[in-house]
Parts: C-alpha cells; sequence; structure tokens
C-alpha cells in the first residue's frame, strides 16, 4: 500500500507558534501511520525543517516541497497546516502551496485573507445579515479620539489588533482613560486595530466542516471564561476557564446558531475545519466574534472535544479532512 506522503505544517511565526507546535504533535500522534507517511516540518521565518528523532534538523527544500534524509528524497504530496496565525492563516502559506501543485488541509488563499482579517470577516459576514459589534477601524498612525470612541460605542470596550490570534494585543477597556495605551498595545501585534462595542452575554464556540459530500456542524461549546474575557492566559491555562460541550442551551438558540454557523462558513468560502464563535446575548441574539480558520488541536482544545462529544477520534476527524482535500489543488 503506498501511503500518502504528508508533511504536517506546524509553528509559524506569531505569537501563537507554541500552541501551533502542541497542536502538531496531538496531530501527528492521531493520524494512521498505515495510511501516511507524516513528517512534522516547523516552518519558521524562512527555516522549514524537520527535525528526525534522533536530533538532526533537515531543511526543506522550497523549490519542490521535499526533504532529503541521508540520501532519501521525500517529495511531499499533500500539506496538512497546523500554524494558527502567520503565515497559515494568513493565506501566505496557502498560495506558496497553490504555486507549487500541493492539495492541502485549510481554507484557500482567499477565504484564509478574509477570515484572518477581522474588518473584512465582519463585513463579509453582515452582508449575510449575520449581527457583528459596531468597530471603529484604525490603521497606523491614525490619531485615537477618546471622546469620539465613547460617544460611538461607549464603555466597556474591545480593542483588538485587527490580524492576529489568542486575544494576544486585546484589551477590555472600562474606562476612557485606557483607551490610548490599548490602542498602543494592540497595534503591537498588528497594523491596524479594531476598537468595538461591548456585547454582553454567552460565549459559544460552534465547530463545522463542510465537504463536498456531507455537512459536520459539531456540538456547540460554551466557553466561560474565569478572567475578564477568552484572553491567552484563559484558553491554555488549566482551570482558567469551563467549556461545556454540549453547551446547555434551548433547541432555538441552538437551531439559530448552527444556521448562521454554515452561513458564515459559506459566505467566507471556507473548507476544512472551522470555527466560529459568537456572543449570544441574554435576548438570545447572537453576534459573531471570529472566525478560527485553523482552529486549535491540542489536548485542550475545543474541536477535539467537540469531535470527541460527537463520538469522533481526532484521527478520523483528518482522515475525512484529507479524504475532502487531497485531491484539490487550488491552483488546478
Amino acid at each position: 500500500m503506498n501511503k500518502l506522503k504528508i508533511a504536517l505544517l506546524a509553528g509559524g511565526n506569531s505569537s501563537e507558534r507554541e500552541i501551533a507546535l502542541q497542536s502538531a504533535r496531538q496531530i501527528n500522534d492521531a493520524l494512521d501511520k498505515d495510511k501516511y507517511d507524516v513528517k512534522v516540518i516547523d516552518v519558521h521565518n524562512r527555516d522549514w525543517y524537520y527535525t528526525s528523532e534522533d536530533g538532526r534538523c533537515f531543511r526543506l527544500d522550497k523549490n519542490d516541497f521535499s526533504v532529503t534524509i541521508d540520501g532519501e528524497r521525500t517529495e511531499f504530496e499533500y500539506a496538512l497546516i497546523i500554524i494558527h496565525g502567520t503565515p497559515g492563516e494568513d493565506g501566505k502559506l496557502q498560495g506558496y502551496l497553490d504555486l507549487m501543485g500541493i492539495p492541502y488541509s485549510s481554507c484557500s488563499a482567499t477565504s484564509s485573507v478574509i477570515t484572518f482579517d477581522k474588518i473584512t470577516t465582519k463585513r463579509t459576514v453582515a452582508a449575510r445579515g449575520i449581527r457583528v459589534a459596531e468597530d471603529i477601524f484604525l490603521c497606523k498612525g491614525d490619531r485615537v479620539d477618546a471622546d469620539a470612541v465613547t460617544k460611538k460605542l461607549g464603555l466597556p470596550i474591545f480593542v483588538k489588533p485587527n490580524a492576529s490570534g489568542s486575544s494576544f494585543g486585546v484589551t477590555k477597556v472600562t474606562e476612557k482613560a485606557q483607551i490610548a495605551k490599548a490602542v498602543a498595545d494592540a497595534f503591537e501585534e498588528s497594523d491596524e486595530v479594531i476598537i468595538e462595542e461591548f456585547i454582553g452575554g454567552r460565549e459559544m464556540g460552534c465547530g463545522v466542516m463542510i465537504t463536498e459530500d456531507r455537512e459536520y456542524i459539531f456540538p456547540i461549546t460554551e466557553i466561560v471564561s474565569k478572567k475578564e474575557f477568552f484572553d491567552y492566559e484563559a484558553k491554555y491555562t488549566a482551570g482558567m476557564s469551563d467549556e461545556i460541550t454540549p453547551a446547555d442551551i434551548d433547541e432555538e438558540t441552538k437551531a439559530e446558531l448552527n444556521r448562521l454557523t454554515r452561513e458564515a462558513y459559506k459566505a467566507c468560502r471556507c473548507r476544512g475545519i472551522v470555527r466560529i464563535d459568537f456572543i449570544v446575548t441574554p435576548e438570545g441574539q447572537p453576534y459573531l466574534i471570529e472566525i478560527n480558520s485553523i482552529p486549535g488541536m491540542s489536548a485542550g482544545s475545543i474541536v477535539p472535544k467537540q469531535a470527541k462529544a460527537m463520538g469522533m477520534s481526532l484521527g478520523e476527524l483528518f482522515d475525512i479532512i484529507i479524504a475532502d482535500t487531497c485531491g484539490k489543488s487550488m491552483s488546478k
């Protein structure tokens, strides 16, 4: 049996690098080695390399997407992308793979650009009637008028990098005097910043995957942070959040969240497994927060727990993803 030669692309250049490496280790352990010849490639700036079990490093040749180990060359046939942040979620890596004609597991380059860029995501889904928070969009060098911000959005507000993940650079602002520093902190992560009105309610994480022949709507997870909001510490530190799967919500709210999840997935032309997060107000109105085109897959991540609640192992989940995407080079 010929095994599919898979490059499991991990790491990346963002603040989420370590989480991506953890996700990759869990996926590598879950993949069926009777079906797949898998090598984890650490993508870090211009250095892309495979580390053998004895600790030796072998550079990936980007000219033909191959690695040569002790004179034996492996030319990869498929890329499984587990990079949170750049260059995995922002479309850069997908663009390279498209040029090389290599099929891959995630959203396309175009879809990745849309979903990684928060303001573009919001404008795209709002056009389909999905509620989003009111916002003010800033580019580096723009003047921040705290009075104008609070007049339009009130307090509290959230200040966020426009293109970043895991809540790095995100601040919940409760006083006007905090706005300037919060904006400066957000600009450390991105050249563009969004200031959003605060939407109170319950946070819901909705996993979804639509293949050519089936739709997978995963059990919804309610995220209850023990911090001010679901920040990096709450996401990745044991005991700092409760993630309840399936969420204790009524059937009407569940059905509406499932509908909006499908709608957002299709509006942004997503592919593979995606997690879409919402806030549901006390009145039962969902507001989309963000779309995670390459959601976390570490032991503590939400999507693996949702798959388990559905009766699906992580290995089975990636069998489905690989089968659906391995013949789909986006350049063809």
